[in-house]
């Protein structure tokens, strides 16, 4: 008997069936070992010795893993072709050989790019030893990830109050988002005016052309800077009659993209699907490990986590026969197109992304796909087949107008697709772009004189650097070559736990929290968010896997030069730290002076108070140096951005309108805890608070309408009486977010929207479900109640479960299709999925009496 050791259930099914009955393939569920989480478990002064930890469902799979190698011929580590692959089969041999399971078992490692019969069958019979240098690198990269945690994050916890925690790669992907924040603050708009005129010919077919020239000169950006200017330049043009000075046509080519790497994947599924980074990865895993094509589970793409831009030539010659037969031998080039990466550090020896089988196109297997699984399918095969096919062939035409004296020169510009190419099967970038058809120019001939129909000056605005999307940050951190394929997801994702960042229409926006942590370790720890220092480590990480360098010598290195710093660090006192940061903030925090030229560091409560950088157990603000005797203060967010903003006791609340009951107004402010609403009496009685509420975090303030205020104001809201107490059911939103209310028990709601709509009915079933949840039951949340049962009149609801969505009645469950919508779903087609799943039950045996 042969063992094989993958790391998912679902990839070793699969395998199993393609090695039949003299194997059996076991599955490690991901990572054994890890490095328990808590100071000591990385020993430098050791040699580095690591201390790892198994835990209980890990050392239950271990044991039957154990128990099926003792006593087997050959144990074949069949885990991904990656170095965390590597390590994993590294940490499952560990710990077999402490189980003294490996005595008379051949021991190999096996690698295959894609979960295919062939791939399958050729990498049993093609085995090799295990990667020491790979192992080495997984070591090196966990140790510095584990240090830099570690040791960084107490020395945060210590002089910034409210931090989470730093990394050592995503504390470098923060910097970005910070870096790119601070030159949108810092970005004035200039203004600028082109000069647009529509025109005619013989063919009576609109030309639409820009001004180019004006006086012999070319036009630079700015030349038009005001309204006058381009007025002035517009009536020029009106000076006919309008010639034809020349008509320039120029052949060009568009060359087809590489096929998928991890990032390019990742950017393309973002700005085509709308997919974040770690959907993507999780919808291409499904694909890689295989779904059910006539009858058997195969792998329909390759290995998902690579930096490499090669395809097989296997793959390559049917990708070739493909386009052949699809598409026409003139989308064939003479050549195979073979392509090498631009990304710093790639691993050139990984393949590609690409189809396990090029003819198995989208359409013809989509009933095997969900919807996800399928448009993700679709992308990556149009990629592959693209990147294969002849370039596309076009003609630039440039026609050149001037008015009757010359002194203005108008430009046309076209492009006609001569030869669509491989823009017949894939274009990069949204799926909005501008046809190139609808660009082609009418025909003109040099010396005809055109007709004009309008001109028309525009004005613009230069607009800022935009903000990092997924896709974006990706792109620069590949760039920069900083992270690995398999890390970016993560990466994106930490920085979004960690509360550093906010996404706002699918771009990264830093909180105040994020921004402070970054400018600290800008300031105290600058060298290790360098971008040229963590790509160099990233290099060294790449030489340890090639064996060209020793893995504790980079840790020596590391460790001898990051210990001390952050002892230095430690020992620097705390008000020390917070005036550091307020002079390295100042350019941010404090415009250099206001508009009625005061300086912007005077308090506007005091006399002679001065604004600066204050920090609490919440985190960072701006508050007056005359505190506790002056109690203003600023959000540190909102004195970045310039806003008068401030608490209760300051000034430059904004009036939203007033309140409908009581007549007093109702106002806007923010706060050391961030925004909320006020209702100004104007006779409130002393020392008595005014009434106030928080805005809800899936709100934006700056949008806040006086509706959506009175709402707010107005809660808690009665929903109605409970029909067994008959006490009422309110609905609120609390310190944890929208909740409802009944007599002591609480349960929450999706959204601050369901706070106003929740119903009586729906109350009721979550107020149950609660309790349900505190005796011992599960909690469970009803998505949507679809009416009653015709038979006996309970309800019928579709609920949120463990493993996705089910109807529910009574003590029947039934699962939702794949890609059903929960929102979808009507009471016919939840009375048949309950029904079918009735009659798939069994009658329970009746247990046999005892004597």
């Amino acid at each position: 008997m042969n063992v094989v050791i993958v790391e998912s259930p679902a990839k070793a099914k699969t395998i199993n069936k393609y090695l039949g009955k003299d194997f059996k393939v076991l599955a490690s569920f991901g990572h054994v070992r890890d490095l328990p989480a808590k100071d000591g478990s990385v020993k430098p002064d050791e040699d580095f010795a690591m201390d790892w930890t198994v835990d209980k469902d890990s050392n239950k799979r271990l044991t039957e893993i154990a128990k099926a190698v003792k006593g087997s011929d050959k144990l074949y580590l069949a885990t991904d072709p990656d170095r965390e692959g590597e390590a994993i089969s590294w940490h499952v041999l560990e710990v077999l050989a402490k189980k003294k399971a490996l005595k008379d078992v051949d021991v190999k490692r096996v690698v295959f790019n894609e979960i295919t019969k062939s791939a399958i069958l050729k990498a049993i019979a093609e085995p090799r030893e295990l990667d020491s240098e790979m192992v080495n690198a997984y070591l090196a990269r966990r140790a510095l990830d584990y240090l830099v945690g570690f040791t960084l994050s107490p020395v945060l916890w210590r002089k910034l109050p409210g931090a989470r925690s730093a990394g050592r790669v995503q504390s470098v992907a923060l910097r970005l988002v910070c870096e790119r924040e601070a030159e949108i603050e810092k970005f004035v708009a200039q203004e600028y005016w082109s000069v647009e005129a529509e025109l005619e010919g013989a063919s009576k077919k609109a030309i639409s052309s820009r001004l180019f020239g004006l006086n012999g000169k070319k036009l630079q950006k700015y030349d038009l800077s005001n309204e006058k200017t381009a007025t002035d330049a517009a009536e020029k043009v009106k000076n006919e009659p309008l010639t034809v000075e020349a008509v320039e046509r120029k052949p060009a080519r568009r060359h087809p993209q590489p096929p998928f790497t991890t990032s390019t994947l990742q950017q393309e599924a973002a700005r085509k699907l709308g997919f974040p980074a770690n959907k993507t990865m999780r919808v291409a895993q499904s694909l890689y490990e295989g779904k059910s094509i006539g009858g058997e589970v195969t792998g329909l793409i390759t290995y998902m986590r690579t930096d490499g831009v090669s395809i097989a030539q296997e793959a390559m010659n049917a990708t070739r026969n493909l386009i052949t037969n699809r598409y026409g031998d003139q989308h064939l080039p003479e050549k195979p197109r073979f392509y090498k990466t631009k990304a710093k550090n790639a691993q050139e020896a990984h393949e590609a992304i690409r189809p396990t089988d090029p003819q198995r196109i989208p359409a013809e297997i989509a009933g095997a796909l969900d919807d996800d699984e399928r448009r993700l399918y679709d992308l990556i095969w149009r990629r592959t087949i693209a990147s294969q096919m002849e370039s596309a062939k076009m003609e630039r035409t440039t026609v050149t107008v001037s008015n009757s004296d010359k002194s203005a020169e108008l430009r046309a510009t076209g492009t006609v697709i001569l030869f669509d190419g491989f823009l017949s099967v894939y274009q990069e970038g949204t799926d909005d772009e501008t046809n190139e058809e609808e660009k082609r120019l009418p025909k003109v001939e040099v010396g005809e004189v055109l007709t004009l129909n309008k001109v028309t000056p525009k004005q613009h605005f230069t607009d800022p650097p935009p903000r990092f999307t997924e896709a974006s940050l990706v792109k620069k951190l590949e760039e920069l070559g900083i992270g690995r394929p398999s890390t970016y997801a993560s990466i994106l994702t930490v920085l979004r736990e960690r509360n550093y960042v906010q996404m706002e229409r699918n771009r990264f926006i830093p909180e105040d929290k994020g921004r402070l942590v970054s400018a600290f370790l800008e300031k105290f720890f600058e060298r290790y968010v360098q971008y040229d220092f963590t790509a160099n480590l990233e290099e060294q990480l790449d030489e340890i896997s090639a064996g060209s360098l020793d893995w504790k010598k980079v840790l020596n290195e590391f460790w001898s030069d990051f210990k001390p710093k952050t002892e230095e660090i430690l020992a620097v006192r705390n008000a020390v730290v917070i005036d550091a940061l307020d002079e390295y903030l100042a350019p941010m925090l404090f415009p250099e002076k206001n508009e009625d030229g005061t300086d912007p560091r005077k308090c506007p409560n005091c006399e002679d108070g001065r604004l600066g950088l204050k920090t609490s157990r919440y985190g960072a603000f701006v508050g007056c140096s005359n505190y506790p005797e002056c109690s203003y203060t600023k959000p540190f967010g909102s004195a970045a951005r310039g806003e008068d903003t401030d608490t209760a006791e300051g000034s430059g609340p904004r009036i939203l309108g007033d309140d409908p009951e009581t007549g007093f107004p109702i106002s806007l402010r923010t706060g050391r805890f961030g925004p909320y609403l006020q209702l100004d009496d104007p006779v409130k009685e002393k020392g008595k608070k005014p009434k106030r509420a928080s805005i809800p975090k899936d709100m934006n303030a700056a949008d806040l309408s006086l509706e959506d205020a009175i709402s707010l104001m107005s809660l808690p809201r009665e929903v109605g009486i409970h029909p067994e107490s008959g006490k009422p059911i309110t609905a609120a939103i609390g310190r944890y977010g929208p909740y409802i209310a009944h007599d002591g028990t609480y349960g929450k709601l999706t959204s601050t929207a369901e706070v106003f709509e929740v119903g009586l009915n729906r109350a009721v079933a979550i107020l149950a479900d609660t309790k349900a949840s505190k005796s011992g039951g599960s909690s469970k949340t009803v998505l949507k109640e679809l009416g009653e049962h015709p038979d006996d009149g309970d309800a019928i609801r579709v609920m949120d479960g463990r493993y996705g969505p089910y109807v529910n009645h009574k003590r029947t469950n039934a699962t939702l299709p794949k890609g059903t919508e929960p929102a979808d779903v009507t009471l016919e087609q939840a009375l048949e999925l309950l029904a079918a799943k009735a009659a798939k039950k069994k009658p329970a045996r009746r247990k046999k009496k005892s004597a």
